[in-house]
């Protein structure tokens, strides 16, 4: 069916890229949807009716954008994902290749190669601190006779 790596990572890549672009059409019609609905308005003698019915509407809200945003930012992460995938597809088929193609190397040549890279790296020393502080007692009894 699939021919080689490559295939397979592209048909991958473009199936995951269409599930988050669907989820992100899903989120914003939603948003549409949510945001074209009619506000009703309370009206009652007692204040705490009113402030009843107003949190009441503020919370149902607020979790219904909660919801869309969630639903968007992992619309957008299985996009990007789709998107790494596909653009690194190809990538993927250069460096499978290569190690086919590649000839093992001999422990010892690995050994060698592990010490020339000890060796060329420099010693890093810790520098000195800049700042001696000396506390106030200490001060006084050195100027003390």
């Amino acid at each position: 069916m699939f021919k080689n790596l490559k295939d397979k990572s592209n048909r991958s890549g473009t199936v995951v890229l269409g599930i988050g672009i669907a989820l992100l059409i899903f989120t914003f019609a939603s948003a549409c949807i949510f945001l074209t609905e009619s506000l009703q308005i309370v009206a009652a003698q007692d204040f705490g009716q009113i402030f009843g019915g107003t949190l009441e509407s503020l919370i149902a809200a607020s979790i219904r954008v909660m919801y869309l945003g969630v639903m968007g930012w992992i619309g957008s992460l299985v996009t990007m994902r789709g998107v790494n995938i596909i653009a690194n597809a190809s990538k993927t088929e250069t460096g499978a290749m290569q190690k086919l193609q590649e000839p093992q190397q001999k422990p010892q040549l690995q050994q060698a190669n592990a010490k020339l890279k000890k060796e060329a790296q420099p010693e890093v020393t810790p520098a000195e601190p800049e700042l001696v502080a000396i506390p106030l007692e200490e001060l006084e009894q050195q100027q003390k006779p």
